[in-house]
């Protein structure tokens, strides 16, 4: 590298800390749960942190569910046995509860788009091996008139941040929902099957980008695994040679 370049680099990086001092200033560094004082952004203080409970292994290979002990080897839970999911593994972030609960409800329906650095971190790092594989990233769809209202698509704004933090594509129209289905909240597992009964499709100007490929499905919340696998149903029928889940959340107990 020649002196004028590397006086270049030194200034370019003299003027982004300048201007982190600036916006720092303006805007102090808070917890993003709780607002505490922090000396980064993007992060969680420590209380918040711990009331986050995460998932890690071991876990059912298929479902994703913590299980109480390694074997040493691949483990399938007997609710992935009894009932398989059309889809190939799913992996979350955390349980559905405490820090991570609040955080993800700011962020669907309160315009905490502040978190989506902090999700995609996580994603990335909860979702190494299924991203590793992955060809492609498809975020589950909103019908139209639930995005017309919400004015985003929550797992959208989460499949960008992991497609750039790992360089994987992302196809944010290879799946479409078709069905305007009613919201999945208190609905029973069977009600929640029934609803998203063929509500998606790949159209046909995507298939190809979906033939013969692994798929990495995005979604912020996994319950039952209604969507996911009604979503993952669409794709393999379109030619995906695999598709894995990857959520910010579960609720454990449900899925199976």
């Amino acid at each position: 590298m020649d002196m004028k370049a590397s006086l270049g680099m030194q200034a370019y990086a003299l003027m982004r800390t300048a201007a982190m001092s600036i916006s720092d200033a303006v805007l102090p560094p808070v917890c993003l749960s709780c607002h505490a004082p922090m000396v980064m952004h993007d992060c969680l203080c420590a209380p918040c942190w711990g009331a986050i409970d995460f998932i890690g292994p071991p876990v059912c290979d298929r479902l994703g569910i913590p299980l109480p002990y390694d074997t040493g080897g691949l483990m399938i839970s007997a609710a992935a046995s009894a009932n398989p999911p059309d889809f190939d593994r799913a992996r979350a972030v955390a349980a559905y509860t405490g820090t991570i609960q609040k955080l993800i409800h700011g962020f669907k329906y309160s315009d905490r788009h502040d978190t989506r650095r902090l999700f995609g971190r996580w994603l990335a790092a909860s979702g190494a091996p299924l991203i590793e594989d992955a060809g492609l990233i498809v975020p589950i769809p909103l019908n139209r008139w639930r995005l017309l209202h919400r004015r985003f698509n929550q797992s959208a704004i989460l499949a960008y941040e992991v497609g750039r933090r790992t360089g994987k594509p992302v196809a944010p129209l290879a799946l479409q929902r078709v069905k305007a289905t009613p919201s999945q909240v208190g609905l029973s597992t069977k009600e929640r099957q029934q609803n998203v009964a063929g509500a998606f499709r790949v159209p046909a100007s995507h298939r190809s980008r979906i033939e013969g490929r692994n798929v990495l499905l995005i979604d912020d919340v996994l319950t039952t695994g209604a969507t996911c696998n009604s979503a993952a149903r669409a794709l393999k029928a379109a030619g995906a040679a695999r598709v894995d889940v990857l959520a910010l959340a579960m609720v454990t107990g449900t899925l199976g």
